[in-house]
């Protein structure tokens, strides 16, 4: 038996964490049955983050370690019928979306004032109403606290959208030019940056990186399809 341990719904997505929804089109992708649990505080979880999985009493934390405990358990299903090449090419466009992209993601919900209240109510509604406002402000100070040690916090607000567009412009014109991230045909990376931008696409309301990525429409029509072939969506 296989549970998957993933955040509830917010911001009109069903799931609204790229990992979480990476980890369940995987599974999906290999016709595996399993559990969607929903957790709405990541303290919880084995390494204080969601998603994680249990697989036969083994607690797997990290959407990347899930895949691969998956690709191993499965005889290569995710990764086993790539080149060393391919798996190259799709390391590196994962790590600009989840390791760049994402972050600005990160930044333009939790720290833009004007869009805070929608993290106020889709992740801290369990939170008692007289505490609420100072429990998501201290979370607020340790996003930014993280946001800067990463290092795009030091820049400023024009400099991060610059940084943006070209994450994104990268993205749309890889996609333009391949119907897929790499080897010609979905594969788990696929996943990976799909589960991305369907995110940053569709939250609600828009946000700034919102706004950017709908000026490039590949980027859409590539997450939508990604989502149909897979069978897993995040609305």
């Amino acid at each position: 038996m296989i549970s998957l341990y993933a955040l509830p719904p917010a911001f009109g997505l069903r799931n609204i964490s790229p990992f979480c929804l990476k980890s369940e089109m995987a599974l999906t992708f290999l016709k595996q049955p399993f559990e969607l649990i929903e957790e709405a505080d990541p303290r919880k979880a084995p390494k204080g983050k969601l998603p994680y999985m249990v697989c036969d009493g083994k607690t797997v934390p990290d959407s990347e370690r899930i895949l691969d405990f998956l690709d191993k358990r499965f005889d290569g299903g995710l990764y086993g019928s790539l080149t060393p090449q391919e798996i190259s090419i799709g390391r590196a466009f994962t790590r600009l979306a989840e390791e760049h992209l994402y972050w600005m993601v990160v930044a333009s919900r939790w720290l833009d004032d004007d869009w805070f209240p929608n993290v106020v109510e889709g992740f801290f509604h369990i939170v008692p109403k007289l505490f609420r406002g100072f429990v998501a402000r201290q979370a607020q100070k340790q996003v930014e606290q993280t946001y800067n040690l990463q290092g795009l916090g030091r820049h400023s607000a024009e400099e991060q959208r610059a940084f943006a567009h070209e994450d994104l412009s990268a993205l749309s014109d890889h996609l333009e030019a391949n119907r897929y991230v790499t080897a010609g045909r979905l594969t788990a990376f696929d996943f990976s940056i799909a589960s991305l931008l369907v995110g940053l696409l569709d939250n609600q309301p828009a946000t700034w990186v919102s706004e950017l990525a709908e000026q490039y429409p590949v980027l859409r029509e590539y997450s939508d399809r990604i989502q149909n072939e897979v069978g897993v969506s995040a609305y």
